[in-house]
């Protein structure tokens, strides 16, 4: 008798005694979470570029950013961004990086990066709104 759940894995899998790592799944979801939302948002933000910030000091760029919608609008257009960002980069990096020691190094270094700039950049966000300039 042939056992089912045997059948499902690859012969290497078979062989090693390994299953899946499932974690594929939540990676592609979240990645299609974050496209589909930086459609709207990259949407705003252009039509906000063109209505209120071409030729805006900064000054005018705390004012408009001092309205607490806006402030969320932005930081859910920074968060997603550099969310997606961070999914793809790590795609491209475990599909084209074959040695595992560059790899790793490459996903940190990829995790820091966008920890460090998404982190600035919510930083300044939170610091325009609720202090100003």
């Amino acid at each position: 008798m042939h056992d089912a759940h045997a059948s499902l894995r690859t012969p290497i899998k078979r062989a090693r005694g390994l299953g899946s790592a499932k974690d594929g799944t939540g990676h592609f979801w979240l990645q299609r979470v974050s496209a589909v939302a930086l459609i709207p948002l990259t949407v705003w933000f252009m039509v906000s570029l063109i209505t209120h910030l071409i030729g805006a000091d900064r000054a005018g760029v705390a004012q408009w950013l001092s309205h607490p919608l806006v402030a969320l609008a932005m930081a859910a257009l920074i968060a997603a961004m550099f969310i997606h960002a961070r999914l793809g980069i790590q795609v491209i990096v475990e599909d084209y990086v074959h040695h595992e020691g560059k790899k790793i190094v490459a996903l940190l270094l990829n995790n820091a990066l966008i920890l460090g700039f998404g982190g600035a950049s919510l930083f300044a966000i939170a610091r325009l709104h609720f202090i100003g300039i």
